[in-house]
């Protein structure tokens, strides 16, 4: 059964060596995946969606990673994220109002 994960990209680091890594933050943990065009090193992440997640960085876009039933990531979906704190002044506007209109 597949599996995902959501959250965003915190870290990108890029070696010389055409390795990358990212940071991957979700559910309150920090997550390292990394890319190599070595086959003798470990590199987990295909090269595409690797690079799709370093192009998140900085942005308010969240990601979620599906994973395959052998545990290696099969596609990742984007999509803006939800400020909380937004969110959150726009119930207490919405309940101000709702309280002057008593």
């Amino acid at each position: 059964m597949p599996t995902s994960i959501f959250g965003q990209v915190t870290t990108v680091r890029k070696f010389t060596t055409g390795d990358i890594e990212v940071d991957f933050y979700h559910e309150n943990e920090l997550t390292t995946y990394r890319y190599s065009s070595d086959p003798s090193r470990l590199g987990n992440f295909p090269k595409e969606l690797i690079e799709t997640l370093v192009s998140t960085l900085d942005t308010d876009i969240c990601i979620e990673i599906f994973f395959g039933e052998d545990g290696n990531p099969t596609y990742v979906e984007l999509e803006e994220c939800d400020d909380e704190e937004d969110d959150l002044e726009e119930d207490e506007e919405f309940d101000d109002e709702s309280d002057s209109e008593e």
